[in-house]
């Protein structure tokens, strides 16, 4: 099952010529979840090989406008082109008030909009993983969100499965589910005979705007990837705190505490360079990028590798390609 992270806007409260505000696709198989929807985000789906995908599900951190104001014009693209597909957003209390609002923008739409609050510590259970909805440090309405994968089966052992007579067929399936099986002869057969351990799930991590705050760090507890806000650098660490959000240092001190395996950086103020901020966050944390727009971080089983990212992996269409769209 692919695990990654898109990239599609990186900069903080204004945008600049190579970043736009806070936009992250999540992508997990068959799945696509967006995490907030700055100004630009459908343009910015329709710059990359993502494209304006038929999202089943906008997952909002809080109501500041360079986290929503691209939503209004996204709802109504969908509805100029005939879309009956069910939309549900998300977000922290506030957000019916805020799409109530809204709708003198966007106006009828062709398909249904549903609206769900989520309060931290709040799970959608998710078949083989979940999303829960945890509490950050911003002085509004707002949540971050973990997506936590089930642990998975142990490894199938193929050489004790035939020496069990355990036919090459539905029968190691049905093992591989953890459900034993009676063999033709009455014997039976479990899956602690055929498998390992239990292997771990993933867990990745996105805070919205934050100052420093320990739910963070709980809700980021090994996680293999944490993507946290980083607006300014510690020559600004009072103005950081007076408005609520975090340093470069802030984050990587976060990253370090809860263990996690890589920490991306974003949200980035227009007064820094990228290199400054990873810099800041290196020196305290080494596993530290700084994302830009249409960057992936790509992430594996535990087993697999270490997550990576993958410069331009949302592939940015060329200018004569965008110009056919």
């Amino acid at each position: 099952m692919d695990l990654d992270v898109v990239f599609l806007g990186t900069s903080g409260a204004t945008p600049t010529a190579k970043r736009a505000p806070a936009a992250t696709l999540v992508r997990r198989g068959g799945e696509r979840l967006l995490i907030d929807c700055a100004e630009g985000t459908q343009r910015q789906l329709l710059r990359c090989d993502v494209g304006l995908l038929e999202l089943r599900e906008v997952f909002l951190t809080h109501y500041h406008a360079d986290h929503y104001l691209g939503l209004p014009g996204m709802l109504k693209t969908y509805s100029l082109r005939g879309r009956e597909l069910p939309l549900t957003i998300y977000g922290p209390r506030g957000l019916k008030e805020l799409l109530s609002s809204l709708r003198r923008i966007f106006g009828r739409l062709t398909y249904p909009l549903d609206t769900v609050e989520l309060a931290p510590g709040d799970v959608l259970e998710r078949g083989d993983y979940r999303l829960h909805a945890f509490a950050v440090n911003h002085g509004v309405s707002a949540v971050g969100y973990a997506l936590v994968e089930d642990e998975r089966p142990g490894r199938f052992d193929v050489r004790m499965a035939d020496e069990l007579g355990v036919p090459d067929g539905p029968e190691r399936g049905v093992l591989q589910r953890g459900e034993a099986v009676t063999l033709g002869d009455g014997a039976v057969v479990s899956p602690a005979q055929v498998l390992g351990p239990p292997r771990a799930g993933r867990k990745l991590v996105l805070t919205g705007d934050t100052a420093p705050a320990a739910s963070v760090v709980e809700a980021a507890a090994g996680a293999e990837v944490l993507v946290h806000e980083a607006t300014f650098l510690a020559d600004e660490r009072v103005r950081a705190h007076e408005t609520l959000h975090s340093t470069a240092g802030d984050a990587a001190l976060a990253a370090r505490e809860a263990g996690v395996r890589l920490l991306a950086l974003t949200h980035l103020s227009t007064r820094y360079f990228g290199h400054e901020v990873v810099e800041e966050a290196r020196e305290l944390f080494p596993s530290t990028v700084v994302p830009r727009d249409f960057d992936v971080v790509q992430i594996p089983f535990a087993e697999r590798g270490e997550p990576e990212l993958v410069r331009s992996g949302a592939r940015a269409k060329s200018a004569a390609q965008a110009s056919q769209a």
